[in-house]
């Protein structure tokens, strides 16, 4: 038991909080990438001395990489002690997606703080960088088979040594990008985060002492270990299941089934993934520690006021078969891993849904819809990357509709403006807009998805993309009814009208002249509680703002006379 007051534990719990929050503002702020600076696609932390536990994490970063980087670095410290040549000054940097990563896009720095000559703790910074190689430009490669073909492994090495910047490392990294001048402010803007949190533990460690400050962290992943037990054990015991299932893997075209047993004994949770697809020849692959990442974020969702550090996840035992889908190796490709981790939240929705259904919702959109349009300046030849993602609606909720053209719930990411992306890129949205009749019905209807439609305004590119949803909707829950399919048009010469991919959400090489156009028809959110049991206000006040047709008005909910 601690000898803080809760007070005091609070305040040091709201101290530790800021350091990680200032940590991601200075990211965000100084990023030359837009998906980090704009859309916020990364996160930092502070980590236990020797387990790599998540001890503290920001309110701004990517909660999908706060689980994955206790893994990461747990990676680093068995490095150090194996290497045995850890020293004060030290950052590692690596991208290794299978030993605590996500895909190659994202790069980890890992750099331990010395007290008094010994590890105190860790702390880290990730952000997905704009381009890492390989043969998709933007590296959310659809069609590769194996990892080298969505960009550069970089395992675990040291960026700094005792304080000393490694000049080789970086050449070697802006060897192998497109945009290396992008790669060198996002390295740039991470190593200026380590700085700053850890010139802010220091301040806090010497403001409290170090074994003030240790108790406190220990006390606070107790507390968290406390409320998640008394969270569960506020559910009634039972085994609830549940199946969904991806597209396709963008190689072979057939649906891939991730299935889900919830377990509820107690105070103890069990989450099964067993009868899951085996591992797959395409990039929806993620490894075991992105799994357990996307189940610490889906816990989350569904209890939304436990602390979130390592302790919640302590009565929580997350079974993932080997040789599946969800237990990734080197070198299967992972680069879709959010497509598979937001059908993952799904399946804990729609299983938690008979469980806890004031606690969950209808499933999101599902897909972030990576589109990625690259080619070279026609006055300089220059090469340019535009790589995106794009939103959807949110699933209807126990007391409201579902948040209308939101963000993937992995995340607390925003989708980037528009003004940004055609100030930044040779090209023109011709459509930003809510997509009628893509929510779910139900008492709560699904959130609007969106409609995107974008023209090149460059001599020639090519377009390519990972997307999910297309063959099977967004599930509602109790009763809710699934939204709209996603749907891709493109332009391409000599077809009278817009094609849609062989594959319905993944395509690669779309070969684009000036004028041509590009469209997404993003899903909604599903639908929660019965059709039927919707007010005839809410149905009306749909109608006036164009959010339903009279057609669908009358097929989801009948006669509104």
């Amino acid at each position: 038991m601690t000898t803080l007051d809760p007070v005091t534990l609070a305040v040091l719990n709201g101290r530790l909080e800021q350091i990680v929050d200032e940590m991601d503002a200075t990211l965000f702020r100084s990023a030359f990438n837009p998906i980090i600076a704009e859309a916020h696609d990364a996160s930092h932390g502070i980590y236990h001395r020797s387990t790599g536990e998540t001890l503290a994490q920001g309110k701004s970063g990517l909660p999908i990489f706060v689980g994955a980087m206790a893994f990461a670095v747990k990676t680093v410290i068995d490095k150090a002690e194996k290497d045995n040549d850890l020293e004060d000054g030290d950052v590692y940097i690596f991208n290794d997606p299978w030993d605590g990563g996500t895909h190659l896009s994202d790069f980890r720095l890992v750099q331990p703080i010395f007290r008094k000559g010994k590890v105190f703790c860790w702390i880290a910074s990730v952000g997905h960088w704009h381009d890492v190689g390989g043969a998709v430009p933007g590296n959310y490669n659809p069609a590769a088979t194996e990892a080298f073909q969505e960009g550069f492994v970089c395992p675990p090495v040291k960026l700094f040594r005792g304080g000393l910047y490694q000049q080789d490392i970086q050449a070697m990294l802006e060897a192998n990008s497109r945009l290396p001048m992008s790669l060198y402010g996002d390295l740039n803007a991470q190593i200026n985060a380590l700085n700053l949190g850890a010139q802010r533990l220091h301040a806090i460690l010497d403001e409290y002492t170090d074994d003030v400050i240790d108790e406190a962290m220990i006390a606070l992943k107790d507390r968290a270990e406390r409320l998640m037990r008394r969270e569960i054990e506020g559910l009634p015991d039972g085994v609830y299941q549940a199946t969904d299932y991806m597209d396709n893997d963008g190689v072979v075209d057939e649906e891939l089934k991730l299935s889900l047993k919830i377990t509820i004994a107690g105070d103890e949770m069990e989450l099964d993934f067993s009868g899951s697809a085996g591992s797959c020849l395409g990039p929806i692959n993620i490894s075991k520690a992105t799994t357990h990442a996307a189940c610490y974020v889906a816990m989350k969702h569904v209890f939304d006021e436990i602390p979130a550090n390592a302790g919640a996840m302590v009565p929580v035992n997350v079974v993932i078969p080997e040789d599946s889908i969800l237990a990734a190796t080197a070198p299967k490709p992972v680069g879709g891993y959010t497509e598979t981790i937001l059908r993952l939240i799904d399946l804990v929705f729609q299983a938690m849904s008979e469980a806890a259904p004031q606690r969950t919702n209808g499933c999101a959109y599902g897909t972030i819809n990576a589109l990625s349009i690259a080619g070279r300046r026609s006055d300089s030849g220059a090469p340019w990357v535009m790589f995106s993602f794009f939103g959807g609606g949110h699933g209807g909720s126990a007391n409201e509709d579902g948040l209308q053209h939101g963000n993937a719930p992995i995340s607390t990411a925003t989708i980037p403006p528009l003004e940004i992306l055609e100030a930044a890129y040779p090209v023109v949205f011709r459509q930003w807009a809510l997509r009628p009749d893509s929510g779910g019905p139900g008492k709560y209807r699904g959130g609007l998805g969106a409609i995107y439609e974008i023209e090149l305004l460059e001599e020639n590119a090519q377009a390519f993309l990972f997307g999910e949803r297309a063959r099977t909707s967004p599930p509602g829950v109790l009763g809710g009814k699934p939204a709209a399919l996603n749907k891709f048009f493109y332009d391409t010469e000599g077809a009278e009208q817009p094609i849609s991919p062989p594959m319905a959400s993944k395509i690669v090489g779309i070969p684009m002249k000036r004028g041509m156009r590009l469209r997404l028809e993003t899903p909604g959110g599903g639908g929660y509680g019965c059709p039927k049991d919707r007010s005839r206000q809410s149905i009306r006040a749909d109608l006036e703002a164009g959010y339903i047709s009279e057609s669908a008005a009358a097929r989801d909910y009948g006669d509104l006379a």
